[in-house]
This record gives C-alpha cells, sequence and structure tokens, in this order.
C-alpha cells in the first residue's frame, strides 16, 4: 500500500457551487402526483434563503421494480416574471458527488434571475443528496488523518449497515431518469441544462439519454464522460499549484515579500508530516476556543480548497510564509476546521460513494503512484476511494455511461484557466466531440465559473437564444486572478 500526504479519507471529489428564486407557474403545477407549497430553500451553513413552491415525488428506488422500496425526491419550481413564459425549463445540477441542488440554487440564485423573464426554473435535489433521502455517511466524514486501512474498512461496513436504502440505485443513469420523470409531471416540452462539476455528467448523460428533451447545455468545470474523477485529483491539483508558486515568483512584489516560495512549502509539507503541531484557535463558524493539532493533511486541504477560487488562492502564499517563517500556524487550523465543517455540511458522503464505486474507480486504469505520491496531496484519497469501493456494493450504471458524447444539442463549456481539480483539458476534451459547442476559459479563475464577470450574463443570453454562435465572449478576457496578498492588508496598492 501506498501511504503519504493526506487530504481527508473520505476522499470528497470536489466542491461546486451555490444559488436565487421567486414563486412557479401555476400552468404547470397540477401534475396530480404533485402536491406544491410554499417553502425556504437555504443554502449550506443556512445563508442564502429563497422563496419557492416545493414538493416531494415518489420515484422507485429501483426503477425495474415500480412496486418495491421508494425514494423521495425534492423539487422546487420558481415562476417565471413572464405572463406566457416558454414551454421549456431550466435546471440547475450540482457536484460533489453529493451535493445539493436546492442548496447550490439558494445560495446563487441572482446568477439566473435573468432567465426569470422567459422561463420557468426547476430544481431538484438529486437523490441521495439535499432532501432527496439523503445518503449520510458520518462515520467517513470523521475520517482526517493518514490512510489507515482498517478505519477506513470500519467505517464504510458501518455507514453501509445504517442506510434504509440500497446504494446501488443512487447512481448517475438512475438519477437522470428522475429528472426526465418531473420534467414530465410538470408538463415542461424541454429542459435547459446547467451542470457544475460531477454535475456536467448528469447533464452530459441526461442528453445522451433524452436527446429530443434537451434544448441546451451548460456546462461548467467539465468531466469528460470518458474519465475517471479520482486519480487524477491530486495531480491536477499539483500543478495548479505550481502555476500559482511560478505566478508569485514573476510578480516582483509577491516574490520580494515571499522569496523561494516552493522551497519553503516543501519544507512545511515535510516538518508538519514529521512533527506536527498544537495551537489554540477560535472555531470560524462558532468562536469555541478548540486546540487544533496541525499535521500535513491540514496544510494539504487548505492549499487545496483555497485554490479553488481567485480570492482565496491570493492568500496561499501569506499562508505558508506565516507558518513556515513566523511559526504562526493559526491560519492553517482556522482555514482547515472552517472547509473540513462545510465539506461535511454540503457532500452526502453515502451517495458520493455510491456514484464513485460505480462509475469511476472501476474504469481509472493504471495509478501513476509515483506522480501522486509526488504531490502534496499525495495518494491518500486514491487509497481510500479504493478501499472504500472494495466493499461497497456495485451500483446500476447504463452501458454507455462513459462514452464520448457526440450529440448536436447547442453547448457551452465553461472552464477556468486555474482550475485545480477540472483543468481546461477537460472543457476542450468534450468541445472537440460535440460539433455544436462553444469552449469558453475564465483567465485565471479557478473551479465553477458561472458567477464570474460577464458569465452570469452570457449563460441568460445562451439560455434565451440556444445560439452559441450569437455571443460576444470578449468581455471575459477581462477576468483576472485576484493579486496575492502580501500581508494581512491585503495586496500592493
Amino acid at each position: 500500500m501506498h501511504t503519504s500526504r493526506a487530504l481527508i479519507a473520505t476522499a470528497v471529489g470536489v466542491l461546486a457551487a451555490i444559488l436565487l428564486l421567486t414563486t412557479p407557474a401555476t400552468a404547470q403545477l397540477s401534475a396530480p402526483s404533485l402536491e406544491f407549497s410554499d417553502c425556504q430553500l437555504k443554502a449550506s451553513q443556512g445563508i442564502g434563503l429563497v422563496q419557492a413552491r416545493c414538493a416531494t415525488l415518489r420515484q422507485p428506488e429501483n426503477p425495474a421494480q415500480p412496486d418495491g422500496a421508494s425514494v423521495d425526491l425534492r423539487i422546487a419550481v420558481i415562476e417565471s416574471l413572464s405572463p406566457e413564459p416558454q414551454p421549456d425549463a431550466f435546471t440547475v445540477i450540482n457536484g460533489g458527488p453529493g451535493g445539493s441542488s436546492l442548496s447550490l440554487y439558494a445560495q446563487s440564485a441572482g446568477v439566473f434571475s435573468a432567465i426569470l423573464r422567459e422561463r420557468d426554473i426547476v430544481i431538484v435535489d438529486q437523490r441521495g443528496t439535499g432532501l432527496s433521502t439523503p445518503l449520510d455517511c458520518p462515520e467517513q466524514d470523521a475520517l482526517v488523518a493518514d490512510f489507515d486501512q482498517e478505519a477506513v474498512v470500519a467505517a464504510t461496513r458501518e455507514c453501509l449497515a445504517g442506510f434504509d436504502q440500497d446504494p446501488r440505485y443512487f447512481t448517475t443513469s438512475v438519477a437522470v431518469r428522475d429528472l426526465d420523470t418531473v420534467r414530465e409531471a410538470l408538463g415542461y416540452q424541454q429542459l435547459s441544462l446547467y451542470g457544475v462539476s460531477y454535475g456536467t455528467r448528469v447533464a452530459l448523460h441526461y442528453a445522451r439519454r433524452y436527446p429530443e428533451r434537451t434544448r441546451a447545455l451548460i456546462i461548467d468545470g467539465v468531466v469528460p464522460p470518458e474519465l475517471a474523477l479520482g486519480p487524477n485529483a491530486a495531480v491536477n491539483a499539483q500543478q495548479t499549484l505550481d502555476r500559482l508558486l511560478a505566478r508569485c515568483e514573476s510578480d516582483a512584489d509577491c516574490n520580494n515579500a515571499f522569496p523561494e516560495l516552493g522551497a519553503n512549502l516543501e519544507t512545511l509539507l515535510n516538518r508538519l508530516t514529521a512533527d506536527p503541531v498544537t495551537v489554540e484557535i477560535a472555531d470560524p463558524l462558532t468562536g469555541e476556543l478548540k486546540q487544533i493539532t496541525v499535521g500535513v493533511e491540514h496544510l494539504a486541504i487548505t492549499l487545496r480548497m483555497l485554490s479553488y477560487a481567485p480570492e482565496t488562492a491570493a492568500l496561499i502564499p501569506l499562508i505558508i510564509n506565516q507558518a513556515y517563517l513566523d511559526g504562526d500556524y493559526r491560519p492553517i487550523a482556522a482555514n482547515a476546521l472552517r472547509i473540513l465543517n462545510e465539506l461535511q455540511g454540503m457532500i452526502r458522503a453515502g451517495m458520493h460513494n455510491a456514484v464513485v464505486c460505480a462509475e469511476d474507480i472501476p474504469f481509472m486504469g493504471e495509478v501513476d503512484w509515483a506522480a501522486l505520491d509526488a504531490s502534496y496531496l499525495g495518494s491518500t484519497q486514491t487509497e481510500s476511494l479504493l478501499t472504500i469501493c472494495e466493499h461497497w456494493p456495485s451500483g446500476a450504471i447504463d452501458p454507455d455511461l462513459k462514452d464520448p458524447l457526440t450529440l448536436p444539442i447547442p453547448t457551452l463549456i465553461l472552464s477556468g484557466e486555474e482550475d485545480p481539480i477540472t483543468p481546461p483539458a477537460y472543457g476542450k476534451m468534450v468541445d472537440s466531440q460535440m460539433p455544436n459547442s462553444l469552449h469558453v476559459i475564465g483567465p485565471g479563475q479557478g473551479h465553477g465559473i458561472f458567477n464570474r464577470g460577464c458569465i452570469p450574463g452570457l449563460i441568460s443570453e445562451f439560455v434565451e437564444t440556444a445560439d452559441w454562435q450569437a455571443l460576444d465572449t470578449q468581455c471575459v478576457d477581462r477576468l483576472r486572478a485576484m493579486p496575492f496578498f502580501l500581508d494581512s492588508m491585503g495586496p500592493a496598492p
């Protein structure tokens, strides 16, 4: 076995994003199997409250056994501002796997508000996530340490034993059927789909299964169907961090403030591997004083998750320097604690495992262990996934799930230039296969760029016209990486 620097043993594949609402079209709410009522959508951590109309649709757990066990799908509809809305609706699909689409929408709804001028917005929590029969694994959420096979096996078995549901039916192939059932129940002719991160896999597979029901696709932080999530995560993260370090070195102010940053980081990683440091900090969420023993896993998860967005990536050189030069490990501890708390609230680990163990690990091929061990994240995530999936029941997938997609559906592909998990090369791969697509890369941006600069306007225009050739994307060139923080006061003036 390959032991190495740790991330988190639950192996959260990535995050995604976050979203608003109003009230849904009465004409569409007459489906006999659905009873809608007023509701509030909440983002994770309880922020971003949005008024909506919600219903719960009961679906067979196993589509082949309609009279067997069932799952509940939570649905929200937001009515168009138009008295005569278009016959198609717009939907948002979160990533993870394991993230709630309702929560995503509640946090970032303003990004999509212009779409409501002509169309209803329909959001469905994918089965196993959010409020749709969630599959939780608190036993795995608690694992944050160097890889321990026995602990991962015990947590996986305990997790599976605690389910009332059969996790084999919480996969992408089953979820797209759920989504089309909702579309049909609400009476919409077609859907335009936005998916982020793992949500791009769901959106693309929906289009594969229901091409005549798919009006347009927007895929952001793309996971190409033929690639496996997980094995490349550490390598992609390392490449993004290497570019950040090189950018600091080429920036006179950053290089003067943090000389030899790459070498200092390597020393810091080795130092925390050999000798973790105990610090006392105020919990960033509760304010409660806590003692945290900061190890290499805390530094790794801080580096990884801060690199997801340009604003937080700009803090990385300062945080490295504070720990290496000043011996101040509190920023690492506070960020790691905040990130772990947020991940446990945002990602349903059981659903994550159900997807990854059916759709990724069996297709991962040869693992370059040397490349993983050379990265700051190491091989822990991949080792954990392999161990979990040895004990996880094999899930239901369509035979063509992993085939490249070559449909003529209008498709807008979004990538962040500095995305640490789904780099622009992934978007380019899908763009080369889809004959009616446009690939837009946000300079200096991270994972999920739907809310950056002029991108919300481009999304709204594309949903309105379903014509990528009519988009003027020059405004995207004005996006930039955030200047590095040189001290606690921020970037250079």
